[in-house]
């Protein structure tokens, strides 16, 4: 049996495509956390920069704007090095070299149960 995580634990979760974010962010709710969404690095960036209480971001690698989701994952790690990071992508493999310290990936196409592993995993770490 898999534990829940911490009341209130907030995992932002950056997706360009809206549905594809939708269901991620349902799936992250239905696991007992508390979601907050970006459509880009860009403004995942200013919602970090503006709440202490995010836990794990959760982001897609391939999106618009100024940088993808390794660059975001790289800045997320060196100015918030508490944050938990969970990658997805259905077009590339990663590897463990290729994320920064302790980051995790999951492919896409991934189930509800697998995402709320991950991020369980994760947050209970910190």
């Amino acid at each position: 049996m898999s534990r829940s995580p911490p009341l209130n634990q907030v995992v932002l979760v950056v997706e360009d495509e809206f549905l594809i974010r939708t269901d991620a962010a349902d799936m992250v709710r239905a696991a007992g956390f508390t979601v907050v969404e970006a459509s880009n690095a860009d403004l995942a960036l200013e919602l970090l920069e503006s709440a202490s209480d995010i836990a794990a971001v959760f982001t897609d690698i391939h999106m618009p704007g100024s940088m993808d989701g390794l660059r975001l994952v790289a800045i997320v790690r060196d100015r918030w090095p508490p944050i938990a990071i969970l990658v997805t992508s259905g077009q590339d493999q990663i590897g463990v070299d290729d994320l920064p310290a302790g980051g995790r990936f999951l492919p896409k196409p991934y189930t509800e149960a697998q995402l709320a592993t991950q991020l369980r995993e994760l947050t209970s770490l910190h």
